[in-house]
Order: structure tokens, then C-alpha cells, then sequence
């Protein structure tokens, strides 16, 4: 079993990465739902708002937090190359950083980036809102799957 300072970090990696797996699950499972239950203009504001408030520090603190812990995690596992746990922990660290962080920044962020360039009012803004809630949605879907996975494989790593 993994123990001492290699148990925090495991332990944190668990919390972190699971944290995240319930806010993108939040999203995929009810959020995402009901701002397309608004008129376009309203959910196309709504969901600005949003990706506003995301970007402050409460949530920035976990979703950078446990992407750096990760890193840590994986660079710790390949030095130190525990007797158990290895490939727990390097399939944590990959499904976080590949499939969470990784495809927030190519998928999700370009996506609430073009968004936020468009007047909630306007028809290309209710044209887009509808391919918007389906492929970001579809990609959240996979960063929901990634991060759970990630604090499963931890929770793994530890038994």
C-alpha cells in the first residue's frame, strides 16, 4: 500500500480530480439541460455569465490544482517507480491531464471563447447556441468520464 507524503499526494488526487468529475457532471447531466430550455438569448447570456464566473479563483484552485497535482503525481511515479500502484497512478494522472485538462483547452475553451464574442441578441448567436450546447456538451460528457476516471484509478492506486 502506498503510505506516507506519496499517500497525501494520492489522497489529494482523489479529492481534486473527483471534485471536478462532479462539477463538469453537474453540467452534463442538468445544466447544460436547462439553459437549452431558455430562449436562445437568454441561455447564450446565461452561459457567458458562467464562463465568466468560472474563471475565478474557487474553481480555477481545484480544476489547476489537480491538473499540477497530476503532473506531480506522474513525475513522482516515473522517479520513484513505486513497488505498487504505478500503472493506477500514471492512468490517473494521463485521464486528467489528457482527457480533462487537456480537452478543456482544445475543445470547451475555444468553443466559450467564440461564444463570448457574440451578442446574445443577434441570430448568429442563436444559431450558434444550438451547435454549441451539442458539441460542448458532447466534450464535457468526455471530461466528465476522464475525471472520474482519473479519481477511480487513484482510489485504486491506493488499495
Amino acid at each position: 500500500m502506498i503510505d506516507g507524503p506519496y499517500f497525501v499526494l494520492t489522497v489529494l488526487g482523489v479529492l481534486g480530480t473527483g471534485l471536478v468529475a462532479g462539477v463538469f457532471c453537474g453540467f452534463s447531466t442538468f445544466v447544460m439541460r436547462g439553459l437549452g430550455m431558455l430562449p436562445p438569448a437568454q441561455g447564450v447570456a446565461a452561459m457567458k455569465a458562467i464562463n465568466v464566473a468560472a474563471v475565478t479563483p474557487p474553481f480555477m484552485l481545484v480544476f489547476l490544482g489537480s491538473a499540477a497535482l497530476c503532473a506531480v503525481i506522474a513525475v513522482v511515479t516515473f522517479v520513484l517507480w513505486p513497488d505498487e500502484g504505478t500503472v493506477e497512478l500514471l492512468v490517473g494522472s494521463a485521464l486528467y491531464l489528457f482527457g480533462s485538462f487537456g480537452l478543456t483547452m482544445v475543445a470547451n475553451v475555444p468553443r466559450n471563447d467564440e461564444l463570448a464574442g457574440l451578442d446574445p441578441d443577434t441570430p448568429e448567436a442563436a444559431a450558434y447556441w444550438q451547435v454549441y450546447l451539442r458539441e460542448w456538451t458532447l466534450w464535457n460528457h468526455v471530461r466528465t468520464v476522464a475525471s472520474a476516471g482519473a479519481a477511480l484509478a487513484y482510489v485504486l492506486a491506493l488499495t
